[in-house]
């Protein structure tokens, strides 16, 4: 089943908690943030979820998200650091948004909601910093509104003045999530020793399945 066929089903509320999970609970990452607010926009189109009361809940629920793994952060972040990894954490991950938010500052809390991982533990790195909370929520409030307001705005217009866009759905929302994560890739690439380890990875995939196919010479 694709997104255009679960949102239905989950309504208004399974919409808000995946948005609110994504924001700032650190279990929320491979939810699928970008992809379900472009199709929850799209089906507003449709007559499927009242724009403005789609709108509305996701911007909501994005701020509230934020704010929640701010105090997360605030009160049990740096015991994180010390945490084991497990099915819904990986430390790396914190790690990431750390690095990205000391190399960008405030701003990446607004950045950081159009990078999937990293939106979801920024907030939360925030925390661990003690960045004053009125700062942070001004923050929080312009990112919630570029992403939860911009990108289901986004889908909802695209729904409403091109024909059979619901044709053109699953490109769109891939193309979507490679803008998205773009910036990651671009420091990925540019940094010498990230990229070597990426190239180290490929080169190891690529041996394994040389192998399990008998391609070696």
């Amino acid at each position: 089943m694709g997104l255009e066929e679960i949102l239905p089903q989950i309504g208004y509320l399974g919409i808000f908690a995946i948005i609110f999970a994504e924001s700032g609970l650190f279990f929320g990452f491979f939810f699928p943030g970008d992809s379900l607010l472009f199709t929850a926009g799209f089906l507003a189109s449709q007559g499927v979820f009242e724009i403005k009361i789609l709108a509305l809940l996701c911007f909501i629920a994005a701020v509230l998200g934020d704010s929640v793994g701010y105090w997360f952060g605030k009160k049990v972040g740096p015991r994180l650091f010390n945490r084991e990894n497990s099915l819904f954490f990986h430390k790396e991950n914190l790690i990431k948004a750390k690095g990205f938010y000391e190399k960008h500052g405030g701003k990446t809390i607004v950045l950081a909601r159009f990078m999937p991982f990293i939106r979801t533990f920024a907030p939360i790195v925030a925390g661990i910093g003690e960045m004053k909370y009125s700062a942070f929520l001004s923050f929080n409030i312009i990112g919630g509104l570029g992403w939860a307001v911009g990108i289901s705005a986004l889908g909802y217009f695209l729904g409403v003045k091109v024909g059979n866009v619901d044709k053109y759905l699953l490109p769109i929302i891939l193309l979507i999530v490679f803008v998205s994560v773009l910036p990651g890739i671009w420091h990925i690439l540019k940094d010498p020793i990230e990229r070597k380890k990426v190239i180290g990875l490929f080169v190891n995939l690529w041996m394994r399945f040389r192998k399990a196919l008998n391609l070696e010479d």
